[in-house]
């Protein structure tokens, strides 16, 4: 089912490249889901500090966490933050240097993130990050214990406002610039899983599980 389109507020509005912005929230969902990587932007002693974390999303709620003793993440309830989430997908090659560009799709969003304390909500929301990085691996590996979990600070970003803006396709050009005898186009960038190295601690006789060598032998993330 087509989920509602997200609600342009000034912050979000495109004032340049209009025409790449992308505003149903499937599309939100599909940038998220499809990274694993968000660069968390908060403001500690009045200055700026942008933190690159993991995260997960369940529905219209994004999670990141971090030790408790990180100043970003307890200063950051009740103060707005902005989390983006990037995909390069191509280096578009032009014929003239001002017209070089990146395919890519991107999500930014806005929000006043709150501190999860509900025990239910917050082990719900360390699964939602550790599946983001490897599908089948909570199920898979022992459970946070009561220390672990108090060591551990997780963050509920609403996705209430957010804008998606997504470049694809070849280089646009001068039109006096296609005559020139100059390569143009697009170079793809794609990201891989490569073969799982095995901890050197790893007990002998345990094979690399299924899931994983799955992920391995696809490629893509």
């Amino acid at each position: 089912m087509s989920q509602p389109p997200l609600s342009s507020t000034p912050r979000t509005a495109l004032h340049r490249g209009r025409h790449r912005g992308v505003h149903d929230r499937d599309a939100l969902h599909a940038v998220l889901d499809a990274g694993r990587i968000c660069h968390l932007g908060v403001i500690v002693d009045d200055v700026p500090r942008v933190i690159p974390t993991s995260y997960g999303r369940i529905g219209d709620t994004l999670y990141v966490h971090g030790s408790t003793g990180a100043r970003s993440l307890r200063e950051a309830p009740g103060r707005e933050v902005c989390v983006t989430v990037t995909h390069l997908d191509g280096i578009v090659l032009g014929r003239s240097v001002f017209h070089h560009s990146v395919n890519y799709r991107s999500a930014m969003i806005y929000g006043t993130p709150r501190r999860v304390t509900d025990p239910e909500e917050k082990l719900a929301g360390l699964r939602a990050i550790v599946e983001q990085l490897a599908p089948g691996q909570w199920d898979a590996a022992r459970p946070p214990n009561r220390k672990e979990l108090a060591a551990t600070a997780v963050l509920a970003i609403p996705l209430d406002e957010a804008s998606v803006k997504i470049r694809q396709g070849p280089p646009v050009d001068e039109e006096e610039d296609y005559s020139l005898n100059v390569w143009a186009g697009v170079l793809p960038v794609r990201q891989v899983f490569d073969q799982p190295v095995p901890d050197p601690r790893l007990r002998p006789g345990i094979p690399v599980p299924r899931r994983i060598a799955a992920l391995a032998a696809d490629g893509e993330p």
